[in-house]
This record gives structure tokens, sequence and C-alpha cells, in this order.
């Protein structure tokens, strides 16, 4: 494989991997704000045990999530040089925007989030808890800013010629608010909500499963398994209006998505198949017009196929075709999974039921797939351009970096990632075997140290 390739997978594995972890925290610090405010507005113990197991999760997440998304900024100067000459001033102005108003903010209340339980009073505790989750929120807001102007630029022009070209910024707040922005923005944190609820979710139905932490999971479900309804349904829709942006903007890599090879009225959408590429076709069920509907709000509409564009510029739609699919299959396996768990639950047979349980303790990987193929589909759809219709992904690589250099690093990083991935199972899985700290274990862990410190003072 040649440089280009090997650079790509790289990226993509460095990526991946990192974002299991962001979405993550985020949502945790959505559910921790809610369980913390419970406790505060019913003053139970219930909520405080609940927040102060959570809060050791988010840890682990955030903890994760730093260390592995150094790296990438990293390869953005080894391995895309090009590029980071090309963008800097764009990608200089955003992540310095996230230094300053995301990981200042986020990291600078996570001591008192993590450690100031006994230390500060109920209130301020809370806010801190408040500041991190906004933090987190923040941090993600100007990263798919970054990352959307990639995909559709705006506010700035280009100086020089060659490799020695960039692209400056003329309007920050054009470039902020570029045309796909938003929408992308949106559909992003929707989905780092569904990610931290069914991870809550999840683990409490392990709890219900085996007869362990009752309570506790009954709280930490009904707050997660709330968030996590209300979100899917709003994902849907702005998965709509997310859509309908791309078939303005990015008319290829719709075309891509759903394997148009021909521009057409009455647009059909396959539901699943495969494409057979020599022919130029999808081989599925497909729901006619329902494709310029949703792009257009009319079945008249016309769609522009991939015949419009120049074959060079095709991305790859054989891959794109399924893993679109993927994500929106888990869209509706959570969509379905929630429906079961809410109507169970007022039915009350849920905790009851374990094939419904066995059901929400998987449904921890239904999010996370889904914001996998969803950023592969995002990144792939832009192919051939690492800046939509400006700079090209092979004029983006560093020019001194050979093939061996990037294969040597890609199996470092993998075998690397791949420890700190079962280290990550491992502290999860004990965190979630320890359980949450009840009443009774506070009450036993201070007379074990009111003991030891009374023999020290005999001493």
């Amino acid at each position: 494989m040649d440089v280009e390739i090997l650079s790509r997978i790289q990226f993509a594995v460095t990526i991946m991997f990192h974002y299991i972890y962001p979405p993550l925290s985020i949502g945790l610090g959505l559910n921790l704000v809610f369980i913390e405010g419970a406790y505060l507005w019913t003053k139970k113990q219930l909520y405080l045990d609940a927040a102060k197991f959570w809060t050791r999760v988010f840890a682990l997440t955030f903890a994760m999530g730093v260390a592995t998304g150094i790296v990438m900024e990293f390869e953005f100067g080894t391995n895309w040089a090009t590029y980071s000459r090309y963008v800097g001033d764009v990608f200089g102005s955003a992540l310095a925007a996230e230094g300053v108003f995301a990981f200042m903010l986020e990291s600078g209340f996570l001591a008192l989030l993590l450690f100031g339980w006994n230390r500060i009073g109920p209130k301020l505790h809370f806010f801190s808890t408040l500041m991190v989750c906004l933090g987190a929120h923040f941090s993600a807001v100007w990263i798919v800013v970054a990352n959307s102007w990639m995909q559709t630029p705006a506010g700035y022009h280009v100086v020089g010629e060659g490799i020695k070209a960039r692209a400056e910024i003329i309007d920050f707040w054009a470039m902020v608010f570029n045309p796909s922005s938003m929408d992308r923005l949106i559909h992003v944190i929707f989905g780092t909500w569904l990610a931290g609820s069914f991870l809550i979710i999840s683990v409490c139905a392990y709890y219900l499963l085996k007869k362990r932490h009752l309570d506790f999971a009954r709280a930490s479900m009904k707050i997660a398994l709330t968030i996590a309804s209300i979100t899917i349904v709003a994902q849907a829709i702005s998965g709509d209006s997310s859509g309908k942006t791309t078939a303005k903007y990015q008319p290829a890599k719709l075309a891509a998505l759903e394997g148009l090879f021909h521009s057409q009225e009455h647009a059909p959408m396959y539901l699943f198949g495969y494409v057979d590429l020599k022919e130029r076709k999808v081989i599925g069920p497909y729901i006619p017009s329902l494709l310029s509907f949703l792009a257009f709000k009319s079945v008249d509409a016309e769609v522009m196929g991939l015949d419009a564009i120049p074959e060079k510029d095709w991305p790859n739609v054989v891959a794109l075709f399924p893993i679109y699919r993927v994500m929106v299959g888990m869209w509706f396996l959570m969509f379905l999974t929630s429906i079961i768990a809410i109507w169970k639950w007022r039915r009350k047979t849920l905790f009851g039921s374990n094939w419904a349980l066995k059901l929400l303790v998987i449904s921890v990987l239904f999010p996370q797939l889904a914001n996998q193929t969803g950023w592969m589909s995002a990144e792939m759809g832009r192919y051939p351009w690492i800046v939509y219709n400006e700079l090209r992904i092979s004029e983006g690589l560093s020019k001194i970096v050979t093939a061996n250099q990037v294969l040597g690093s890609l199996i470092m990083f993998a075998l690397i990632y791949f420890c700190l991935f079962m280290v990550f199972l491992y502290l999860l899985n004990s965190k979630i075997k320890t359980g949450p700290e009840t009443r009774e274990s506070e009450i036993h862990y201070h007379a074990i140290q009111a003991l030891f410190g009374k023999s020290k003072d005999k001493k």
C-alpha cells in the first residue's frame, strides 16, 4: 500500500479509537447533571450514591479521551503537513477556542467534581458538575466546527500557490456558522447523549439481572432512559435536517450514501442491498420517490447522481452504501429498545423480564456503532477532498514521510490502543462489579478509618 492509503488508515484507526470515549464522557456529563440535580431536589441519599458512582465512570472515560486525542494532533504534523499548513489559520482558531472556552472550563472544575464531595457544599458541587458538562459540550462545538469547515468551507480566502497555499479566515463567524456546522453539531451532540445514556441503561440492566443495587439501578435507569428516549426522536429530526444540508452542499456524498448512480426525478431510497459497481446499480428493496421527498420535500425533485460527477471524484460508494445503513439500522435498534423498555416499565414488567434486560445490556453497543459509522459516512463521503472542492487528500500529505514509516507507526499505535482498550474494559468492569457506594458501605468505611486512627494515636 502507498503512503496515502496507509496514512488514511492510520488516522482512521486513531480517530475511531479516540471517538469511543468523548461521546461517553459528554453523555455521562449530561446524566450527572440530572442525577445530582435530583439529589439536590429530593435530598435522597440514593441519588448522591448514584452521582458518585457515575462520576467515577465519567473520570475514566474523560482520562481515556484526553490521552487518545493528543495523538491525532501530532499526526496532523507528521502525516498531513501540507494539509496542516493549508488549514492552519482555520484549525488554529477553532482549536484555540476549544482550549480557552472548553478545555480550561472543563478541566478547571474537574477537580471539584471528582474530589469535592466532602469539601464543598452540595450547590457548589452541582455547579462544578454543570460547568464540566458545559465544558465537554463546548469542546465538541469547536471540533465539529473545524471539521464542518472541511465539509462546507466558508468565510475564507486562499493565499499563496502550490504547496505554500493556505486558507486564511476573512470572516470568523462565517467560518463558525458554515453551511453544515449547526446541523452536524446538533447531530453529534445527540449522538453523545445517546452513548452516555445507553451506557447507564446497560449497567443498570446488568444490576437488575444480577439482583444487585436494585434501587440504584432503577433510579439511574429512569433518568437515562428518559434522556435517551427524547434524544432518539430528536436525533431523527436532526438527521433529516442534516440530510437536506448534504443534498444541497455535498450532492456527491448523498449520491454515494444512497447508491444513486443516475440523476433522476422520483429518486428511490434503498432500504438495504448491495452495490453492483460494474452495472452501476443497487440490488435490493427500495421505496420509490422517497429520496427526492426527503432531500427536497418533493417527490418530483431531481436528485443528482454520480453520473453528473467525474468518476475520479466519486466517493467509495461500495463501502459507503452499507456503512450508512448500519448507522440508520442502529438508530432503529435504539428506538425499538427504548419503546420496549418504556412499554414494559409502564406495565411494571421490565425488572422481571430477563430477555428485555439482556437486550438493554447489549444496547450500549448501538450508539457506539451508530457514532462510528456516522463519522465514517461523513469523512469517506467527502472523498477525494480533504477540504471539499479545495484540497485533495493526495495533496494534503507530508512530502517526506515514507510508507514504511507510516506502516511501522500504524502497527505500534494499533498495539498500544489494543492494550489501552483492555485496560479501559478492565477498569470499567472493576467499577461495575464494585458498584455504587451505599450509605451502609460509607458507615463501614468511616468506622474502619476511625479504628485505625485510634490505633495510630495509641502508638
